[in-house]
């Protein structure tokens, strides 16, 4: 056992000897001992417990940081060890996934199954052209062909690119521009709050500017009539049906360091970044932080309540469940539809055992109070998680109390889409401090910097820095290396640069804090100001605006925009709700302005910069700082 800690400071939660019992790790600060001594020894094992066509000659090839390669050498496709090596155990005939849509549908796949029609579309994909390292765009609803098309991209070496189902017509146009791809799979809609999500409505628009694709796969969820283009759209379960939909088709065999897929991220530019991740690497990275921080057991019904179209649903719905055989839960709908107890029900009704969700999903469900969740059994509830954004302490203690009933230890995981993985985590047996991430995953380092890159005191807030590279980490950014170079790795060199201010207290627990870059996190999101400007100024009356995240107690943050009007325009509140829908429209309705304030003048430095700094110390009546570089 390693040496005993001294007692921890402030409010903490500590595991009680049940949890610590069936834990997978009993004694943390031992392996994180080892892994942070032999960092690529550590990685090496966890690399060992899935299967490689090939082994790796070197485990980190850091010849040409920051474009590290993990598993240099080796050959590898996530999807044979997602899918095909547990066609050779008893885990063929377990449920991989259980889906339950909003209006209370239900389907199942077991690894069997699931591995089978995977197979199908993959044989699918290639009658229609696909091959090795071409892009292949998903816009999809939360339904299990969203995961299945995914699968099938990567087992033939095809790169996808999921875009989330809330995007807009010229969010989604971009990305597939960017990619290139010559097909996007899609459905003619989605179910949300009992209405339909026109996803194939939105996809036709896209695509009219979008000259690289040629095909366009739609599956039949609703049933409503979208229009299907002869020659460029087919049905999905047309498709399915054909002689060439074959159930066996063998994995592409992939380098470590293959593309697997690209995601994009907003940025301060305007430009979304594609950051690509490889095979290799992200599995053992998703693999192993699964594994350790949510401890998943054979018998578990794991519900990560996200979208696949994030970082998240891509590394904890699709592929770090499947890689580990465990038994993953999806629902398509809302949580508050048609009442605010629809999770409590699922939970009950499907003995999930662990769920993982983000602070606004907690945030909203609180206001409805404790008697929705009250009146169900969630017994079966043994870990939560949260993910997206820092989780006030009143949310951690509402969601620890109430929904795990005082005995459910609280993952609060902290990573980015650019990581990949876990970065600032616990695991069920590390004492808790609500709010907290606790302390970097094994074998990574972090500190807080000032803008010299000189280590802050305990407890004084800087910027997150990441001081040693990890397997799931994002190879480049499409198509721009030198981007991916500069964003991340140039500030402090040698050390990756979250973008995120943090502290971190006497105990080494990491407090983060949010964002200090131009990107505003919405219910999770990351929404680039650039972008939200962007739409606002291509509006008729709206000649210049800025945009500032200004605290909001259910979405963590709102969208608050400063605009100037065009001559002939005067201010309204019909105005400014037209200027809303303008946004929602053009960027997605999770990007609806909270508030939209007409005036004269903005903040600007003499080189013509916004300070949106300046925006929201008045809006919050703190103080403006230094306004030495203001434009008189």
């Amino acid at each position: 056992m390693s040496e005993k800690r001294p007692p921890l400071e402030g409010e903490v939660y500590y595991p009680s000897p049940e949890v610590v019992a069936q834990a997978r790790v009993k004694d943390w600060e031992a392996l994180a001992r080892r892994a942070d001594e032999d960092l690529t020894g550590f990685w090496a094992a966890e690399a060992e417990e899935l299967e490689w066509y090939r082994k790796w000659n070197r485990v980190l090839d850091d010849s040409d940081k920051p474009f590290f390669k993990w598993f240099a050498g080796a050959q590898c496709n996530i999807v044979h060890n997602a899918l095909d090596r547990h066609q050779k155990t008893w885990r063929r005939n377990k449920l991989s996934l259980v889906w339950v849509g909003e209006k209370g549908d239900v389907r199942t796949y077991s690894y069997f199954a699931l591995h089978r029609d995977v197979c199908r579309f993959a044989n699918v994909l290639k009658a229609m052209g696909v091959r090795k390292g071409d892009r292949v765009t998903i816009y999809m609803p939360r339904i299990p062909e969203i995961a299945i098309a995914m699968l099938a991209s990567a087992k033939i070496g095809a790169i996808h690119s999921v875009v989330y189902g809330g995007f807009s017509v010229d969010a989604l146009q971009q990305r597939i521009e960017d990619s290139e791809s010559r097909v996007v799979i899609t459905a003619d809609g989605g179910f949300m709050n009992g209405k339909i999500v026109e996803l194939k409505k939105t996809v036709d628009e896209a695509v009219k500017h979008a000259p690289s694709v040629e095909t366009v796969i739609v599956v039949q969820r609703t049933g409503h009539e979208v229009r299907i283009e002869a020659g460029r759209d087919y049905w999905y379960h047309d498709l399915m049906k054909l002689p060439l939909a074959q159930p066996v088709c063998a994995t592409e065999v992939m380098e470590s360091h293959d593309p697997l897929f690209i995601l994009y991220t907003s940025g301060s530019t305007g430009k979304p970044k594609g950051l690509i991740h490889g095979h290799g690497g992200y599995m053992t990275g998703v693999y192993s932080t699964l594994k350790y921080v949510f401890d998943i057991k054979d018998e578990d019904r794991y519900w990560c309540a996200a979208d696949p179209g994030w970082i998240t649903g891509h590394s904890y719905i699709v592929y770090g469940p499947l890689l580990l055989g465990a038994t993953t839960f999806m629902y398509e709908g809302s949580p508050t539809f048609p009442y605010p107890n629809r999770w409590w029900s699922l939970i009950e009704k499907y003995g999930i055992s662990i769920l993982y969700t983000a602070p606004t999903a907690i945030r909203g469900l609180m206001r409805f109070g404790e008697s929705w969740p009250n009146r169900h059994d969630l017994s079966t509830l043994r870990l939560l998680g949260s993910v997206g954004e820092p989780i006030n302490p009143e949310a951690w203690r509402w969601y620890h109390r109430v929904i795990g009933k005082g005995r459910c230890p609280i993952m609060d995981t902290w990573w980015q889409t650019e990581t990949g993985m876990f970065m600032i985590t616990p695991t069920p047996v590390v004492p808790l401090k609500p709010g907290s991430g606790t302390r970097p995953f094994f074998g990574q380092q972090a500190e807080i910097l000032d803008e010299k890159g000189d280590p802050v005191p305990d407890g004084e807030e800087g910027f997150l820095a990441l001081k040693r590279p990890w397997p799931a980490m994002a190879l480049t950014v499409y198509r721009d290396p030198e981007r991916y170079k500069n964003l991340y790795w140039s500030q402090y060199p040698g050390k990756y640069m979250a973008g995120d201010s943090a502290k971190k207290d006497k105990d080494g627990y990491f407090w983060v804090i949010g964002r200090t870059d131009d990107v505003i996190k919405v219910s999770g999101y990351r929404l680039g100001t650039a972008e939200v400007e962007s739409a606002l100024v291509s509006h008729p009356a709206i000649a210049e605006a800025a945009v500032i995240g200004l605290p909001h107690e259910v979405k963590g943050n709102a969208i608050h925009c400063y605009c100037m009007l065009r001559k002939g325009f005067k201010p309204s509140e019909e105005l400014a709700d037209e200027v809303k829908a303008h946004v929602a429209q053009h960027l997605g309705p999770i990007v609806r302005p909270e508030k939209v304030t007409f005036v004269d003048s903005l903040p600007k430095t003499r080189s013509g910069k916004i300070m949106r700094r300046v925006l929201k110390a008045r809006a919050q009546g703190l103080p403006e700082g230094d306004l030495s570089t203001m434009e008189d």
